[in-house]
């Protein structure tokens, strides 16, 4: 049977964002963030293979100040060890994600999310994640998004953002670099009642025929790769529609990424926060 490695890295408070940043370039999936001290503690499961000890290793190097753990643990044990900190998360008035075990049915007024804890990032604990399901509450509560509408969610990871579009009536396609993530995708669209409602591939924005836009284009991946890509991003946006995008530092980010799409045409965006993490928005664009 294959096994996981359990990673703790404890690093401190002054360099826990630039580890955050580091690994949030490298692992495709979620983790637990707790303090520890004068420190904090990262968790996070990776498949055992060079590839993790290879990024133990680097951050051993990259951040001398801090360490890191690891221990062996059946693959199988993945979601039980997902049970000891995954719990339902609210994201703004509208979208409130569960586990599996969770789920009672009973919406009470917010619509659920289902998110089975695998190794694909976007269990909605992420701030990150958070800010994007609740701006995305946000554009349906203005009319800027609606029912019939449809988005391109741009590196959908374990599908959330497209799942709670899909359940506003929206239909779209979900891209991401990392195939295990689309596997893990596919599996949540099942989960929730929405299969029929989103298309999933796996590769970035380069994938999209040419020619075809979106209502709604939401790309919550890193602030890199939005300022590369940003050209083709904005291209796929129809007039009139709306641009999400996070993965954000706020400060020491944002003001670079918010000034490589107003190269494109674009004003100043709404500006949403959480933590050390932004959302930037842009609603109504023009052609």
């Amino acid at each position: 049977m294959s096994t996981l490695l359990k990673i703790e890295f404890t690093i401190p408070e002054d360099a826990a964002d630039a580890a955050g940043v580091f690994i949030a370039a490298k692992v495709p999936h979620g983790w637990e963030e707790t303090p520890a001290g004068d420190n904090r503690k990262i968790t996070l499961y990776l498949e055992d293979h060079p590839l993790a000890m290879e990024m133990v290793s680097e951050f051993e190097a990259r951040f001398p100040e801090g360490g890191v753990t690891w221990s062996e643990q059946e693959s199988e044990d993945w979601a039980v060890a997902w049970k000891d900190f995954f719990n339902p998360v609210n994201c703004g008035e509208t979208f409130r994600i569960y586990p599996p075990w969770l789920e009672d049915g009973e919406e009470n007024g917010t619509t659920h999310i289902v998110i089975e804890p695998k190794m694909a990032f976007g269990t909605g604990h992420h701030p990150t994640t958070s800010l994007c399901l609740a701006t995305i509450g946000r554009l349906a509560g203005s009319g800027a998004i609606r029912e019939g509408q449809e988005f391109l969610d741009l590196g959908t990871g374990s599908g959330i953002l497209g799942i709670g579009l899909s359940k506003l009536g929206l239909t779209g396609l979900g891209l991401d670099i990392d195939p295990q993530a689309v596997v893990c995708a596919a599996e949540n669209l099942e989960a929730n009642g929405v299969a029929d409602s989103m298309t999933l591939a796996v590769g970035s924005i380069d994938c999209v025929e040419p020619g075809r836009t979106f209502d709604l284009v939401v790309a919550n991946i890193l602030s890199g790769p939005l300022i590369e890509m940003a050209g083709e991003i904005v291209a796929r946006v129809k007039p009139g529609g709306s641009l999400v995008l996070s993965g954000i530092l706020a400060d020491k980010q944002s003001n670079a990424v918010a000034e490589a799409y107003g190269r494109r045409g674009l004003g100043e965006p709404q500006r949403f926060v959480e933590g050390e993490w932004i959302c930037l928005v842009w609603e109504h664009l023009e052609s």
